[in-house]
């Protein structure tokens, strides 16, 4: 584990990757159906596990070369290829039987309930509200109830 710490990035806002030049920690999402999650950031380092889920929403909290320091929803992670990685916003749904508003409103119809796990792409975050698609259907949850979006973030 000594590797990543020598590798890793703090938490500040307003930090930049020494490779990117993104921020540091954003959110991105795995590109395809498997990643192979490493102890360090290179091939000779040991694979940990394997994530299995296409569009899992990851936050990058380091750079180094071609490797990202992701963390998943539970606070673990490892060292991931950046070719692995998209750009794409996705949130894993954290409440039970989420619901999905047709409108920013609670008190607006429900489109559909979202079970705890679904992965749901973001199409758009205001202060409170995200728009998500999540198998066709199209609606509005808080950010409070996925993971996948910082609390001050805004997407358009």
């Amino acid at each position: 584990m000594a590797v990543q710490a020598g590798f890793a990035q703090s938490n500040a806002t307003d930090e930049r990757g020494a490779v990117t030049n993104l921020p540091i920690p954003r959110f991105v999402s795995l590109k395809g159906g498997e990643g192979n999650v490493r102890r360090g950031p290179s091939l000779r380092h040991r694979i940990d596990w394997v994530y299995k889920q296409r569009g899992m929403p990851l936050r990058v909290i380091g750079e180094y070369e071609h490797w990202r320091q992701v963390q998943d929803r539970d606070g673990v992670g490892g060292w991931v290829h950046y070719s692995l990685l998209s750009g794409a916003r996705t949130a894993i749904v954290d409440q039970d039987l989420m619901p999905l508003y047709s409108r920013a409103d609670p008190e607006s119809q429900i489109n559909a309930y979202l079970e705890a796990g679904v992965i749901a792409r973001i199409e758009s975050c205001g202060p409170v509200w995200c728009r998500l698609k999540a198998d066709g259907i199209r609606g509005w949850t808080t950010k409070e109830t996925i993971w996948g979006v910082g609390p001050d973030e805004e997407i358009k």
